[in-house]
This record gives C-alpha cells, sequence and structure tokens, in this order.
C-alpha cells in the first residue's frame, strides 16, 4: 500500500533521481515532470496527496504555476522548492497558501519530514496523543483517588479538559476510555462537594474562591489600584469552552487563567444573583426581598442584576461608578460597540452575555440545534464558531485597544445528562433537571445531595419544610408519570443546577491588552 502519490516539478528533474528513489523506498510513488505546463495537465487529471514545486523553472514559473494549480485543486498540499531566498517570493508562496517551502539543496530527510506533517500529519498526531493519554491514564486515575483539596480538583479537571481537546482532534479510539474516566472523576468529586459544601458555605475563611467572593476578591482589588475594570459574564460558559475561546484572544492578550467554584443550585437565579450581590441566596432573600424571586414567581429570576451590584458596593462603602448591560443578540452588541467610548467615564463596566444560555436552551428544545451540536466536541466548536463570527468578537477587537482589565467569567456550566432518577414531587415542585426543592419530595437519598435544612446550604425556603435535592455526574430528575418520553426528550442535552466538574469547576480570567503592556 502507497504512503501517498507525489508529483515532483522541477526543470533539473535528472539531478533528483536519488532522492526519488529514497521516496520510493519509503513507499511513496513519485511521478515527475520538467515544466509548469505539464504539471497543470497532469493535475487536471490526477489528485496528489503532495506536490513538489520548484520555483524558478523556463517558461511559466512555479508561483504562476501554483496559481494555477490551486485554482484546479484548491486542497493539494503544495511544497515550494527553491534556489531563492528572495523574501518577497516567500510572501507570495505564502500568501498563496503553501504548505511549505524549502530551500534548495534540499536533502531527502528534509522531504520525508515535509511529507509526514503535510500527508500523515493526523495519524501521527492520533497515534502520539493516544499513546500519551495511555500513559497519563494511570497517573490521573491516581490523581482522582487522591484529590483532597480544592486545588486538587482543579488540577484533575483541567487535565481531562487538556485530554478532552487533544483527543477531539484526532478520530481517536480513546473518546470511551477518557469518558468512563471522567464519569468516575465527577462521582469522586461529588462525594467530595458532598463532605465539604455545608462548611464552605458557613466559614467562608476556608472555602475556594465561590460565586459570592468574585467581586470582594478578584474586581475590588484591582480597583483599589486605580485600575478601570471590564467585567464580562458568559452564562452557562464551561472551562473547556474556555479553552477554544482562548485560541481566539490570545494573539490580543495577556491572560491569566483561574477556575473558581459556583454555588449550589449551578443556576442563574442562585449563582448569578450571588456573584451581583456578594451575598448567599437566603441572605439577598433576606435582606433585599424586592430584589429577590421565588422559584415559583412567573417573573424573571435576573431581573435586578443591576440593583444588586449597587447593593454589594454600598455594602462596603465604596464609591465606584459602575455600568450594566445584559446582551442577548448581535444586533446589541453593535450598538453597545457604538457607545463603547463613553464607557470610560465609569470605573467598572458589567456586560453579561446570553448566547452560550441561549445555544443550550435551544439544543434542547430544536431537533436541527441537537444535530449541529450533537457531541461535547460539536458543542465547543458551535460556541468557537459563534465567537469568531459574532460582534462579540468585535467587543473583544475594541478591548484589545483599552486599558481596561477585563475579567471573563461566568455563574455556572452544564453537563450532558444520561442517567434518569426518579423523583415525585407536588405541583409547586420547581421544573429544573439537576435540582428540585419542594416540601413533599420523594427520592432515593443515595442518588442525590441533598440539603434538608435550607439554612444550612444559606439556601431561600418558601416553606417551613422546604428541602434541596441535587443531582450529580451525569443524572438529571424525571417524574414517573409520561416517564419514557420524559426521558428520551432530555437524555444527551446539556443542563445545570447540580453538582458535576463542568457546572461547579468553571473559568475566572484575567485579560489585559499586549499593546498596553
Amino acid at each position: 500500500m502507497s504512503n501517498g502519490l507525489l508529483l515532483w516539478v522541477d526543470d533539473e528533474i535528472e539531478l533528483l533521481k536519488a532522492h526519488i528513489i529514497f521516496l520510493e523506498k519509503k513507499g511513496y510513488v513519485v511521478e515527475t515532470v520538467t515544466n509548469g505546463y505539464d504539471a497543470i495537465e497532469k493535475c487536471a487529471s490526477t489528485t496528489y496527496d503532495l506536490i513538489l514545486l520548484d520555483e524558478n523553472m523556463p517558461g511559466i514559473s512555479g508561483l504562476e504555476t501554483l496559481s494555477r494549480i490551486k485554482e484546479i485543486s484548491p486542497t493539494t498540499a503544495i511544497v515550494m522548492v527553491t534556489k531563492s531566498e528572495e523574501e518577497n517570493i516567500m510572501d507570495q508562496a505564502i500568501g498563496s497558501k503553501i504548505a511549505d517551502y524549502l530551500i534548495k539543496p534540499v536533502n531527502p530527510t528534509q522531504i520525508l519530514l515535509t511529507l509526514k506533517k503535510n500527508i500523515h500529519k493526523k495519524e501521527i498526531v492520533a497515534e502520539v496523543a493516544q499513546n500519551a493519554y495511555q500513559q497519563n491514564f494511570g497517573k490521573i486515575g491516581m490523581q482522582i483517588s487522591d484529590s483532597l483539596t480544592f486545588e486538587d480538583w482543579k488540577e484533575v479537571y483541567k487535565r481531562l479538559v487538556y485530554w478532552e481537546l487533544e483527543l477531539s482532534e484526532t478520530d481517536s479510539s480513546m473518546d470511551e476510555m477518557l469518558s468512563m474516566q471522567k464519569a468516575e472523576a465527577n462521582q469522586s468529586f461529588s462525594k467530595f462537594v458532598s463532605r465539604h459544601y455545608e462548611d464552605w458555605i458557613n466559614r467562608p475563611e476556608n472555602r475556594p474562591v465561590m460565586s459570592p467572593d468574585i467581586f470582594k476578591k478578584k474586581i475590588f482589588p484591582l480597583l483599589d489600584k486605580g485600575e478601570k475594570v471590564f467585567l464580562i459574564v458568559l452564562d452557562n460558559f464551561r472551562y473547556d469552552q474556555w479553552r477554544m475561546l482562548e485560541r481566539e484572544l490570545a494573539d490580543a492578550f495577556t491572560i491569566e487563567e483561574d477556575i473558581y467554584c459556583s454555588i449550589l443550585p449551578t443556576a442563574t437565579q442562585y449563582a448569578r444573583n450571588a456573584i451581583f450581590s456578594g451575598l448567599m441566596p437566603n441572605k439577598i432573600a433576606e435582606m433585599f426581598p424586592n430584589l429577590w424571586v421565588d422559584e415559583d414567581e412567573e417573573e424573571g429570576k435576573n431581573l435586578n442584576e443591576a440593583p444588586l451590584i449597587q447593593t454589594q458596593l454600598e455594602r462596603y462603602r465604596r464609591k465606584n461608578t459602575f455600568s450594566y448591560h445584559k446582551i442577548n443578540e448581535s444586533t446589541s452588541v453593535e450598538k453597545f460597540i457604538h457607545q463603547f467610548n463613553q464607557l470610560e467615564k465609569y470605573d467598572l463596566n458589567v456586560v453579561v452575555l446570553n448566547f452560550i444560555d441561549m445555544l443550550s436552551h435551544a439544543r434542547t428544545e430544536s431537533k436541527m440545534v441537537r444535530e449541529l451540536a450533537s457531541s461535547e466536541a460539536a458543542y465547543r466548536s458551535i460556541t468557537q464558531s459563534w465567537f469568531r463570527h459574532s460582534a462579540v468578537k468585535d467587543l473583544f477587537k475594541a478591548l484589545a485597544t483599552s486599558n481596561y482589565r477585563i475579567i471573563v467569567t461566568t455563574d455556572h456550566g452544564s453537563i450532558r445528562v444520561k442517567n434518569p432518577l426518579k423523583v415525585v414531587g407536588d405541583k409547586n415542585t420547581n421544573t429544573n433537571l439537576r435540582y428540585k426543592l419542594g416540601k413533599n419530595l420523594n427520592y432515593n437519598p443515595k442518588e442525590v445531595f441533598e440539603i434538608k435544612d435550607p439554612k444550612k446550604g444559606q439556601l431561600p425556603s418558601p416553606n417551613i419544610s422546604t428541602a434541596y435535592i441535587f443531582a450529580s455526574g451525569d443524572n438529571f430528575f424525571a417524574y414517573p408519570n409520561n416517564y419514557n418520553y420524559y426521558v428520551s426528550y432530555y437524555r444527551n442535552t446539556f443542563q445545570h443546577g447540580g453538582i458535576s466538574m463542568e457546572e461547579m469547576l468553571i473559568p475566572l480570567i484575567t485579560l489585559q491588552s499586549k499593546k498596553k503592556n
């Protein structure tokens, strides 16, 4: 079986016989021509894996040949081989999207390297990634069982996401193995959270950075240094999605990456309101009842974010000025960018972007979106594509020319749910699939994390006997009536509200424009 079909175009092809024999011994089929016209004719009837093209030939030049071949076969890899080291020829060749550029005299090893890079890269990368993950599998397993602190869990999750991204870019057979390891990690992480959560909530000095701590620990210290801060909250934004967006931002910004812990429930009403108020949900409900919306009320659960920010500034006796904007679609971002210069008068600008949350809901409700985001990798890819082609990228371009210190974060992530758990509740029970609160909940206590006394989880208690339960791992709650329809509709959708690394271990990113450094 051939390693690949090559076309070598050079007016001195006779002098390259030794190179051609070397490549044939390595399993390549090499066809040769001595001029550009013959090369173009060959390409019209044959598809090559790679073309080695001399730049300086009589008749039609290498660059002109390159341009004509690209019209016929735009995806064929073309390697320019030339005696010339002139920069403008290199620039023109690179501008024409060549695969590589070699300076004569070339040696066989150089040619072999460029073939491996351009013909066999996918297989080599896949093989190396698979072997490396296999070697790391045991170490990650030990790391999961040895994780005793929140910092340990951050490292485990980062490592799992790293391998998820590495393997998703290859046609790897390791996906299932990684998926099982991630499920095992989530099981252990849920036990870790269950053991420590109430202590974290009630003894803030002992806890990792959590939702109510964001302003106090990340934003106020920057304001105290006289920096102007731009806070961007991407609703329902996971760490793996951040790793995709990071690629889009790395050229323009210096990046300081961290992960913090969302409070429970990992839902907008609780976690985002906790960020903006600097308070746990029960305290918001007690101190600012007009700003808290109970689960059973019809109105939106996050309509009071600007007033909550104001209460936090006042509580800390801060005089900082701020603006607040919630943006749901690209046209609103464009309008926002038009008034960008007017924002400089504020110490703090807060922008909430809802696209990723909308995507996650659309994926549940629309067959077409579910098809487009059929896997974790596809969900990440859609997020990256949205960013690349939306006005949000223009917002970051504007920020890249500014002096702002930019914080990019979220209120919670989401997890793809697979395993239904039966739960029974009265008609007032909330509809979220990852957490339930109510006074007459019926469930298997071994399958959930329960907070029977909401005060211990610093959660509001609409009734005296209200309890909260949380799904962990990839479980979701389903009612016994209409069970099969409900399960098939919601299985494999992205949900939030419960306990998992994806929902709770979420990005907290500080950016600064490279132009301003």
